[in-house]
């Protein structure tokens, strides 16, 4: 028997990341959270921003990543555009991180504050330190798409 422990850090923004997310910002968590459970999975912490949302998820992959991904964002969009946002829409790219249990703690407290961690660094250069936290290379032309 195999055992497995995918746990990952998923950001992603809004179209434009123009500030789009509202009120309803607690329905949208538990939607996506609902999303990550039908593929089988366990949304541990959502937050986020008017302007992007934060997950931690342990997920059990019996889909490619970027399958559930798609499938996560066009969910939710539908979700979004159907109840609250006719306009509303993801922007194309995401980051993905994993995680290791042992630092899964300091990750929740991370998004569970995102508001206090925005009045000091806004989403461009808190996703740019991100990747490069994760030694991730990238070309900022295409960062935004």
């Amino acid at each position: 028997m195999s055992h497995t422990h995918f746990l990952f850090h998923i950001i992603f923004a809004t179209k434009g990341r123009l500030p789009m997310i509202g009120a309803w910002e607690p329905e949208l968590h538990k939607y996506l959270a609902g999303i990550v459970k039908n593929h089988s999975g366990e949304a541990i912490e959502i937050g986020g921003m008017p302007d992007h949302a934060h997950i931690l998820a342990r997920l059990t992959l019996k889909t490619s990543f970027p399958d559930f991904m798609r499938e996560l964002k066009a969910g939710s969009s539908r979700w979004v555009r159907s109840n609250h946002l006719p306009t509303f829409g993801w922007q194309r790219r995401y980051g993905a991180f994993t995680v290791s249990e042992s630092v899964s703690d300091a990750v929740r407290k991370y998004i569970r504050t995102q508001k206090e961690h925005h009045s000091k660094q806004d989403f461009e250069n808190e996703y740019k330190a991100l990747l490069r936290r994760h030694r991730i290379d990238f070309d900022e032309k295409y960062l935004w798409e």
